[in-house]
């Protein structure tokens, strides 16, 4: 006999029994099973085609040896279809053991122990004295839900905003205000004022250089302390970060440390000194460089006149995380464009001799556009988040005034709405993938959309208080097929949540999360959920579960599940 098992052991029961009668590893079997195209066939599917050059024996044969050896309880048949044997499971049993795992645990279904330790995250990320736009959406959203998704499953999430605040940007940004900005502008509208200084000076470059080697000369005097460069760059970074705090509030987004490029400032030395110690700085055209082979791009170090790059500063603080946080992984999420860059960081480190440079990780992601075109700052052709956020709660309130206008707590359910649509659009798409974005697209209450998974949580909620019904664990029989979706779709929630945090991928769980609101709205539509029936408990626990599953899978995304709608 074998014991009652967890509804999201199902899968894994199927790789056991597999194999116990093949001689592949569990590994392998996990990475095979699939899920028939016709549930009639069943819900888990063995191909037998990887055993046929092993055994010398055709599919279907070696499918239906193993059938026949098999015999399991939680199953209601195992056979031989062609060359798969496929598992049907019991579906009584599933919805029973799925709704009173679900009940039992509540918020904590599908939390783990995949790892533990510190993981710091490097993401968002914006440079001071810019407004935060569309752009820096996606690092401070995916980088959010891959934090909360790693801690449910054991880790210890670090959310570091690597704060663009040093650089020759800041050259040009102190130059422009010294040619066209007045400290009462700035006192005004700080980011905005200084965006357009910063635009300004790039428009003026093109027509005079010159104005380059000012930038140039001034980061320098920054970079050495001088009283004056220091005092204006200290003004405009904390203007900066008191408006982008805004936006992350908007977002509801936090931080663990801003410690950005600046903090690094006083860090760099001893890396340049550690590369020389260790042979490893070669010049290169006036520059210093670390060669990683023939077929590579030297990793640059110091430019020729001895200030420090990008790199110089990730080494510094790379080092600084490892022996700060100790971690056991370190995150960067970090545009798709920038993979060279943290290839070579990687192979500086082991270079030097730490190993732990294989636990860095460069999560990237692809690009936002408008219209199929890219957003870029420097030329000005840049939509700002804030006014995208403002936007879009004012379209979701639209929509609800139009469909409850009676509904409590408008304000904040518009902004639940209007914020987590941004926020879901961006994590449905695979992070790799660029997309366009179309706000009217974006808030809409119906299709693959935040806001239908949101109002599907908002009906079931509906659904539960109009019962008014304690729903207890005793008798959660369920026979119709509607609610075996629903419920098969529950049981997969603790693997998704593995898939996601394996992959730090949050598209796995916003696409589960659509699928889950699609299969309860068409059980929504065929079952009589509320008569008064001895199944009337357990529908209602189908329908309280659903809710718990989807408000978690929407909090792992970063976004808020109202109750009504």
């Amino acid at each position: 006999m074998h014991e009652r098992i967890k509804s999201m052991d199902f899968k894994q029961k199927v790789v056991d029994l597999i194999n116990e009668q093949v001689d592949l590893p569990k590994e392998k079997i996990n990475l095979l099973i699939e899920r028939p195209k016709n549930e009639k066939m069943g819900d888990y599917a063995f191909p037998a085609f990887a055993l046929a050059k092993i055994e010398h024996k055709n599919p279907a044969e070696i499918a239906k040896n193993i059938a026949d050896q098999i015999n399991d309880e939680n199953f209601t048949s195992i056979q031989a279809v062609g060359p798969y044997v496929n598992f049907a499971i019991d579906h009584a049993k599933l919805i029973n053991t799925t709704l009173n795992d679900v009940l039992k645990d509540g918020e904590h279904y599908g939390d783990q122990t995949l790892g533990d330790g510190n993981v710091p995250i490097d993401m968002s990320s914006p440079n001071i004295a810019k407004p935060m736009s569309m752009g820096h959406l996606r690092s401070t959203v995916i980088g959010n839900s891959i934090a909360k998704t790693l801690e449910k499953v054991g880790y210890t999430p670090i959310k570091i905003n690597y704060l663009g605040d040093y650089g020759t940007q800041f050259g040009k940004l102190i130059v422009a205000y010294r040619l066209w900005g007045n400290e009462e502008d700035v006192k005004k509208d700080p980011i905005n004022n200084l965006f357009h200084y910063y635009v300004k000076f790039h428009e003026e470059a093109e027509k005079n250089p010159k104005l380059d080697d000012e930038a140039r000369a001034t980061f320098k005097k920054l970079e050495e302390g001088n009283e004056e460069e220091v005092k204006i760059w200290q003004w405009f970074r904390d203007a900066s970060l008191k408006e982008f705090n805004r936006i992350y509030k908007e977002l509801g987004v936090e931080f663990d440390s801003y410690n950005g490029e600046a903090f690094f400032n006083d860090k760099m030395q001893p890396v340049v000194d550690e590369l020389k110690e260790k042979n490893l700085l070669e010049e290169s055209q006036g520059a210093q460089v670390v060669n990683l082979g023939e077929d590579e791009n030297p990793a640059l170090i110091l430019k020729s006149d001895g200030s420090s790059l990008y790199m110089t500063r990730d080494l510094a603080a790379a080092m600084y995380r490892k022996n700060e946080y100790d971690f056991v992984m370190s995150l960067y999420v970090v545009g798709n464009e920038q993979g060279e860059h943290f290839e070579q960081m990687k192979k500086v480190l082991k270079k030097m001799g730490y190993d732990w440079a294989d636990n860095i990780h460069h999560i990237p992601f692809g690009l936002i556009t408008q219209g199929g075109k890219k957003l870029s700052t420097r030329k000005g052709n840049v939509v700002f988040l804030d006014q995208v956020l403002q936007d879009a709660v004012n379209l979701a309130h639209k929509q609800i005034e139009e469909k409850n206008p009676d509904l409590q707590n408008k304000d904040q359910v518009a902004h639940d709405v209007g914020v987590g649509a941004v926020i879901f659009h961006d994590l449905k798409n695979d992070r790799r993938d660029n997309f366009d974005f179309d706000l009217e697209e974006v808030v809409r209450f119906e299709g693959d959309t935040g806001p239908y998974v949101q109002y599907t949580n908002a009906r079931a909620q509906s659904i539960l208080r109009k019962a008014n019904h304690e729903t207890t664990v005793d008798n959660l029989t369920l026979t119709d097929n509607q609610a075996f979706a629903v419920a098969k779709q529950l049981a997969d929630f603790p693997a998704v949540v593995a898939k996601a945090a394996e992959k730090f991928e949050p598209s796995i769980i916003a696409k589960y999360a659509l699928s889950l609101s699609k299969k309860f709205n068409k059980y929504y539509a065929n079952v009589r959920i509320l008569d008064e029936d001895d199944q009337l408990n357990a529908r209602l626990a189908l329908v309280q579960t659903t809710s718990i599953v989807l408000t978690e899978a929407l909090r792992l995304l970063g976004v808020n599940a109202p109750k009504e709608m």
